[in-house]
């Protein structure tokens, strides 16, 4: 329908006919709102289909363009559509921004790109539904498609281009659909290895978006042959400029499939020492207990010295000393340290906190408590000053002393003092 066409039907417009088709539109949106109830009301509230609140996911909005548009096509054998006719674009576009939109939202959470991507998206859609109602989007693709450029012997329109870029776009947000179903629905239950789980999403997801992106490629007219010279290009490239970044991205799959380093793990890494929060293609990120994040290349994982402190469990052992004085009954300081350690709800009762006697220091005698914690990503110092607190609460119940450092100092002889009346001899100083 071009511009003409729709000024003729709304020269047409019948009061009573817009009356029908508003109550046919409302009847449509209702019909789309109750099937998305009867079948959303147990649905979690980040599904791409139903949303948090039913009607801002993608199942509404595509009823709702299902319905009108039989509702158009069954109106428009007796009574002039306008009012069908415009909802169908608006619902399309309105599917379009969903689609991206919550498709996005859902792989990439954290991404701060999402909500520029949705938004250019929604100013993209909304713009194409204006054209096409008032009848200007054929022209305007006749104009892009008169305007070609040329690469070598092949000319190639701009309409050419947009299509190629919106259709690839939407078989990489459908690709990237796909892969997240997989991770949530499959792998997530047949995978429980943290790290393999994600070995197979990342290999899922490549898979999918190089099979859209080719897909997309062929359905706009490119020849997927002329990517042979393409590849050769990167393989070179890879092979010279790009050495450290194919070895990182290399280093990352090694790291998954072996397993050596998991998700979850402490690690230390040239000094420091944190837990492994996740392991990305090109790179890893450690936390530490202070909130500090180090972003360390997956290569330097392969090749140097890593020291992972929960390779076979997630138990960290931490000791703190004390000194009591010599008179100390020892059995009775160390009934009061291990059971400072137990009080502690996030010390483990597997291996029991244990109190040695270690050395005769000179002060007294020094003890080392023993215990061990199976989430030290939760800090060792506050466990450990928990502990010092009710090690000292207990020793002073049970009037234990814990001495100051002490030193003798032994005098052997003491100068005879001079008499009252004496002088001082020469070279003597007073």
């Amino acid at each position: 329908m071009d511009f003409s066409q729709f000024s003729e039907r709304l020269s047409q417009v019948d009061p009573r006919s817009v009356a029908i088709e508003v109550a046919v539109l409302f009847a449509c949106v209702a019909l789309a709102w109750i099937v998305c109830h009867w079948f959303g009301r147990d649905q979690p509230k980040d599904s791409i289909w139903f949303g948090e609140r039913l009607w801002d996911g993608l199942l509404f909005p595509l009823l709702a363009l299902l319905f009108c548009d039989l509702a158009r096509r069954g109106a428009a054998s007796f009574l002039p559509v306008v009012v069908l006719r415009i909802a169908v674009p608006v619902f399309l576009s309105l599917v379009a921004i969903r689609l991206f939109a919550r498709v996005l939202r859902a792989v990439f959470p954290t991404s701060a790109l999402v909500r520029l991507a949705e938004r250019t998206i929604s100013w993209i859609a909304w713009i194409a539904a204006v054209l096409w109602i008032v009848g200007l989007l054929p022209p305007v693709l006749a104009e892009l498609d008169a305007i070609s450029l040329d690469f070598g012997k092949t000319h190639v329109s701009v309409r050419t281009i947009l299509e190629g870029i919106f259709w690839a776009g939407v078989v990489m947000v459908i690709a990237l659909w796909i892969s997240a179903t997989i991770e949530k629905r499959i792998l997530r239950e047949a995978v429980s290895d943290l790290s393999m789980r994600k070995v197979a999403s990342n290999a899922v997801r490549a898979a999918l978006l190089l099979v859209g992106l080719l897909f997309a490629l062929s359905a706009v007219g490119v020849d997927l042959t002329a990517l042979s010279v393409l590849g050769g290009a990167v393989g070179v490239g890879l092979g010279f400029g790009l050495q450290k970044l194919a070895a990182n991205y290399v280093s990352g799959f090694v790291i998954l499939l072996e397993r050596s380093i998991r998700i979850g793990d402490n690690v230390k890494v040239d000094g420091f020492e944190g837990r492994i929060t996740d392991i990305k293609t090109r790179y890893t990120l450690v936390r530490a207990g202070n909130g500090r994040e180090s972003i360390v290349p997956n290569e330097t994982l392969i090749t140097s010295r890593v020291e992972n402190l929960s390779i076979a469990d997630m138990k960290f052992n931490i000791t703190t000393n004390i000194v009591v004085g010599y008179d100390s009954d020892v059995a009775q300081v160390q009934n009061i340290l291990c059971d400072a350690a137990k009080a502690q709800a996030r010390v483990l009762s597997d291996p029991v906190p244990v109190a040695y006697l270690v050395a005769f220091a000179p002060d007294g005698l020094e003890f080392s408590l023993n215990f061990w914690v199976a989430d030290p990503e939760k800090g060792k110092d506050n466990v450990r000053s928990a502990i010092n607190i009710a090690m000292l609460e207990g020793l002073r119940v049970a009037h234990i002393d814990i001495p100051f450092p002490q030193r003798v100092v032994r005098v052997e002889s003491l100068p005879t003092a001079p008499s009252a009346g004496a002088l001082p001899e020469r070279g003597t100083r007073l």
